[in-house]
């Protein structure tokens, strides 16, 4: 389900209203700047920059409109037990009665969030450690609309080799990662085990990262946030999926005997599409080095008579063994590459045989040419 906050907007009116009827928002009308130079005065007597509330009846401005805050009880210290930090207090006198909607009439995100849980019946809130105090802020707002708070959970930041990570993940965004071919669970498989005390490994959905997700493992210190970890990962995931997981992504030629095949050599999906060829197209042929040409020319005499309804790749790798003497490398390269144009990829038994008898004569006859 996708909820827009800007379709929301007659339900934030309706609890705003709530609200300042109750007297838990008031309406404001001093300017940026007088409000940096208060803040520079107090700073300056070595006090906290705190907002001083102007006293009731004080005279309201002609001709401005307001912006409006959310009045903080100062009466009771604000207390909880985060899921990750441990227990939590703050001393609302110490923090500015939080402006929640400017005198456009447009929304800060403080109120319509707590809003949104409420109506949503959300049951964890997660997010940076650097959100403490907004949280702090945020469980009088759910009080004062006779709401019980969510949980929460303060994660230590990401940082990277430059520093702390933007909601971008960094210098690559998500949309970015998308279009380099990172799948959506390598990314949510790294980003569920960071900065915990579990092994961070490869899992295929949700449900599977759901198992065994314990806040209690997540510490404290900045964890470290590395893109090659995810391509890692990335790679470890495809070479485990299942054809259905991707068949509506993989392009035609690529059913599910080559997926198997394809799967375990592939660091992003989109790399199938590169051996369709391979499998079902000609292909030039390759430059063979003299001392290959005799094995590749008996390579086609023997594959015409080797079983191809069994393991031909076995059947011609050792009676080509056997003829030439060749082992290892010098016998299995120049045939990969005879036959896939290619100095590597996936294992060469399934390869050849999804190859075909004929499309494999073809290409050893052409590179022995």
């Amino acid at each position: 389900t996708v909820v827009r906050q800007s379709e929301r907007y007659a339900l934030y009116e309706r609890e705003f209203e709530k609200l300042r009827e109750s007297g838990r928002v008031y309406a404001c009308y001093e300017t940026a700047e007088e409000l940096d130079l208060r803040r520079k005065v107090l700073l300056g007597r070595g006090l906290p920059p705190v907002y001083e509330r102007k006293p009731e009846g004080s005279p309201v401005p002609e001709g401005v409109a307001p912006h409006w805050r959310f009045r903080l009880d100062h009466d009771h210290a604000i207390e909880w037990d985060d899921l990750i930090r441990g227990h939590q207090k703050f001393d609302p006198r110490l923090i500015s009665d939080p402006v929640i909607r400017r005198a456009d009439g447009s929304w800060l995100y403080l109120l319509p969030s707590v809003i949104d849980d409420i109506d949503l019946q959300i049951t964890h809130i997660v997010r940076g450690e650097d959100h403490v105090s907004n949280s702090a802020v945020q469980l009088q707002m759910f009080a004062a609309l006779g709401a019980e708070p969510p949980q929460f959970a303060h994660e230590a930041l990401l940082v990277a080799a430059e520093g702390k990570l933007s909601k971008r993940l960094g210098s690559m965004g998500i949309d970015a990662m998308r279009e380099a071919g990172i799948e959506p669970m390598a990314l949510n498989s790294l980003l569920a085990r960071i900065g915990t005390s579990q092994p961070v490994e490869a899992r295929a959905s949700l449900a599977e990262l759901a198992d065994g997700f314990d806040f209690a493992t997540f510490g404290r210190a900045p964890a470290h946030f590395d893109l090659h970890e995810v391509e890692q990962l990335n790679a470890r995931l495809l070479h485990h999926l299942d054809y259905a997981d991707v068949a509506d992504r993989l392009p035609e030629g690529i059913g599910e005997d080559e997926w198997l095949v394809l799967r375990g050599n592939l660091a992003h999906l989109e790399e199938a599409a590169e051996w369709v060829p391979v499998l079902h197209c000609l292909i030039a042929p390759p430059e063979v080095v003299p001392d290959d040409k005799l094995l590749i020319e008996e390579a086609v005499k023997m594959a015409d008579t080797v079983d191809w309804a069994g393991d031909p790749w076995h059947a011609l790798t050792d009676a080509l063994k056997a003829a030439t003497g060749r082992k290892g490398r010098a016998l299995f390269h120049p045939l990969r590459k005879a036959l896939t144009g290619r100095d590597s990829g996936p294992e060469m038994g399934p390869l050849l045989k999804l190859i075909g008898k004929e499309r494999a004569l073809e290409r050893l006859t052409a590179a022995a040419a």
